[in-house]
């Protein structure tokens, strides 16, 4: 099992940081990380079911970078723990241009959402919203989640109304959900200014919202497949 992994640069250093973060604020949970033919895929969990019961989608964010050729491992691991990690290997660089090496955290508790993997092939582009239609939806669910889970609320209601706001489908693009949005918001995947623009593609129960700065992957219950 490999111990550690090499990014391209103190840049690429930042933007994983970064993104880690953001997911953290979100989903302070695990990450999954797979390394693989030259490249680190980063996924992250921001609506998953919690039961066999739950009808929510899941919905993932997933940033790449380059590794290595040779570097191979597929791991899920704590998010404090390597964001800490990351902090620990910016203090030793010396050269923001050279390698910067990140050593892995233990692995972390089993869970559901990591044992599945979207499809690397076979999706066919979709009509897409808007960037402003889901920044627009972002900004709504999240007033409207703050709105109904006061202060102290326990963590299976603070669940259920999460999966009831962000589970609901987009206007005109069922294959959505309004989690899909907020993932794209959360993550920083539409930019500063929400002008990213959005590519969607669909491969069997799953829908992939692309931009430039990374991709929300949604996997769709089995009783709402139909469109």
């Amino acid at each position: 099992m490999a111990d550690a992994f090499t990014l391209q640069d103190g840049l690429s250093l930042d933007d994983l940081s970064t993104y880690l973060g953001r997911a953290a604020r979100v989903e302070d949970g695990s990450v999954r990380l797979i390394a693989s033919g030259g490249i680190l895929a980063v996924y992250v969990a921001i609506l998953y079911p919690a039961g066999l019961l739950d009808e929510s989608p899941t919905v993932l964010g997933l940033r790449t970078f380059s590794l290595p050729e040779g570097e191979e491992f597929d791991t899920v691991v704590p998010v404090a723990s390597l964001l800490n990690r990351i902090e620990r290997a910016k203090t030793e660089i010396v050269d923001a241009t050279a390698p910067a090496r990140v050593a892995l955290p233990l692995s972390a508790p089993s869970v559901t959402w990591a044992a599945i993997s979207p499809p690397r092939g076979g999706w066919s582009p979709l009509d897409g919203p808007s960037t402003a239609t889901l920044d627009a939806v972002a900004r709504a669910g999240i007033d409207e989640v703050a709105t109904a889970i006061p202060t102290g609320t326990g963590e299976a209601i603070v669940h259920k109304v999460r999966s009831q706001v962000w589970g609901r489908p987009l206007d005109g693009f069922a294959y959505l959900p309004a989690g899909a949005a907020f993932a794209a918001v959360s993550l920083g995947f539409l930019g500063e200014a929400n002008t990213e623009p959005v590519k969607v593609f669909e491969t069997g129960p799953w829908t992939r919202m692309s931009t430039p700065r990374g991709h929300v992957l949604v996997k769709r219950r089995a009783w709402s497949l139909a469109r």
